[in-house]
Parts: structure tokens; sequence; C-alpha cells
């Protein structure tokens, strides 16, 4: 999986971090999925490597609009240019109608299907919300001021290992069959013999797991979402001294991150969704945030604008 980091801002944008907008891209597939879509978003896929003609799905944690006034004009822009077959949205019950509002009222008329996606009930009962072959995605409620989403994708499990020298010591023929012996399917030969590919492929490998998780207050449900996960991108919008506001604006200070990826066990803990107040020269920067953070979970990463990391098992980081 690559992660690319387009917003790293809470409230408004800063010369250096503009708002929510995180890029995921599955393993094996050209398909884009956005995790949140603040204002200026489509300016930031300009300037990164990616294309708004591959997004698939579309993410939204909850109805602020730092998350989501950047998706009317993406999904305008998208349909000017024709390329899109379609995009599915996942997100709270009024993202529908405020996305049919903004196109109706700007008499923008787009070129591809839209699909809608109430994650409430998911949430709330703990189902998957998509699943396919190679991924599935469930999501979980957090404590905010309004409806808040946190989203969880794993990889399912693959086979383990091809042995291709056992394979060719049996005098099994290479291509398909190898494929086959790998999904670990039994096959059968044109000289009659039969294979299980479990005789050839070691133990299965486990996929890998990623957690975005913004906006809340520390809670329980993120602990539990986050179980074991590869990689936990967390909100920290304010330093431990402000943790008074940050109950009070339903928001995480570093520490209170920290905590859910130690208490969660997960391997790595990047910290996104940040104040404006913190921006280097004033008293606190977001370098003291990180070590706020590393001071409980020594394994965090500051996420900043057109960050990417390419997300291995047990994470190694770019």
């Amino acid at each position: 999986m690559q992660v690319t980091f387009l917003g790293t801002s809470s409230g408004v944008p800063t010369l250096t971090r503009n708002v929510s907008a995180m890029v995921l891209k599955p393993p094996q597939r050209s398909d884009l999925w956005l995790f949140d879509c603040g204002e200026g978003t489509q300016h930031q896929f300009i300037r990164s490597n990616l294309k708004l003609s591959q997004i698939k799905k579309i993410f939204i944690t909850h109805m602020h609009g730092d998350h989501v006034y950047g998706l009317p004009g993406l999904l305008a822009s998208i349909g000017l240019a024709g390329s899109s077959s379609g995009i599915e949205l996942y997100g709270p019950e009024p993202l529908k109608n405020f996305i049919d509002s903004c196109l109706f009222n700007s008499s923008s008329r787009l070129s591809y299907s839209l699909k809608f996606h109430k994650v409430e009930n998911s949430a709330i009962q703990k189902e998957i919300l998509f699943e396919d072959s190679d991924l599935e995605v469930k999501a979980a409620p957090l404590k905010h001021r309004i409806p808040s989403f946190a989203y969880r994708v794993d990889q399912k499990s693959r086979p383990g290992r091809f042995n291709i020298d056992k394979a060719k010591s049996q005098k099994i023929p290479p291509g398909p069959v190898y494929a086959a012996l790998q999904r670990g399917e039994e096959v059968r030969l044109e000289d009659g013999r039969t294979f299980s590919g479990k005789e050839f492929c070691g133990p299965s490998r486990t996929g890998i797991s990623l957690v975005y998780c913004t906006d809340t207050v520390y809670t329980e449900s993120a602990i539990e979402i986050s179980r074991e996960a590869d990689l936990l991108i967390h909100e920290a919008t304010y330093a431990y001294q402000e943790t008074e506001m940050a109950y009070q604006r339903g928001h995480s200070t570093a520490t209170m991150a920290a905590q859910i990826a130690a208490k969660a066990n997960v391997n790595q803990l990047i910290l996104t969704h940040l104040s404006p107040r913190y921006t280097p020269g004033n008293e606190t920067s977001p370098n003291d945030l990180l070590n706020e953070a590393k001071a409980i979970f020594p394994n965090t990463q500051l996420a900043k604008d057109f960050l990417q990391i390419d997300l291995k098992k047990r994470c190694n980081s770019s």
C-alpha cells in the first residue's frame, strides 16, 4: 500500500499545510482511494504525482468543512475531464444531500455515476463496510462534536511463498499451473498427476493494515479499530498543555494519539491534523508535538503535505 498526505492542517490551511486529505493506493491496482477532501485538495493532486482520474473510492470521516469543502469542486473537475467510470463515496448520512445540493445549485452535471454508502450502521454494528477479493474496510464511531468515523483498511491474508524449485523437481510445467498452485488450488496435469498448492507454498502471509482516525478526542472505539494495525494515522490537533481545549472541541492531543497507538499495539503512528497555532517560530512547534508523542510511543512520525509512505508489513517507511 502507498499512502500520500495531501493535507495535514486542522481547520484552516497554512503556508505549508493544506486541510485534511489523504490518498491510499491499494496494492496491485491503479485505483486511488481518497480519505477526506478539504478545500483545495484538487490543487494538491496537481502538485503531486497522483491523478484525479484514478480515484475510485472516497471516504469522508465527518461533515466539517475542512474535511469536505473540496469535494464538490474535485468531483466537477473529474467530470469535466470525462475520465471516470464512476466513484463510490462512503461517509455520514448528510454527505449525499451536501453533494447533490452543491451540484444542483451550481448547475454541474457529472459524466459519471456516484454511488453513496452511509457508514453509520456498519460502524455501530461493527460490520464490514466494503470487501473484495483482496481488501476489507471497516468503520468505527469516534467522539467529536458531530458524528465522525474512523476507517480501517485490511489486506487479506495471501498464500505463502511459492517453492518454484520444488515444482521444477516434480517436472511441473511453468505457466498458469504455477499460478494456480500459488493460490493454493489443486491442479491436474495432462499426464494425470494431481498436486495441491499447499504442498508448494509456505505459511500464509498476513496482509497490511491501515487505520485513518480523525476527528476525535480520546475514545476506546479508536483503540478497538486500531488493534495490531501496521499504521495508525491519527489526528494530533493540540499539544498536551491544551488538553482542556481538546476535550471541549472534540480533538486529540499528541499524547492522546500516542496512548491510543500504544494501547492498540500498532506498529507505527503518524500524526496529522495539526492546529495552525503550531508553526515554526511559535512557542510550540510541530516537532514539540512529535516529541510529546514519542515519549509514549517511540515509532511516531509527523505528517507533512506530500509525504509519501510505502507501507509494508510491520512497517517500513520510505
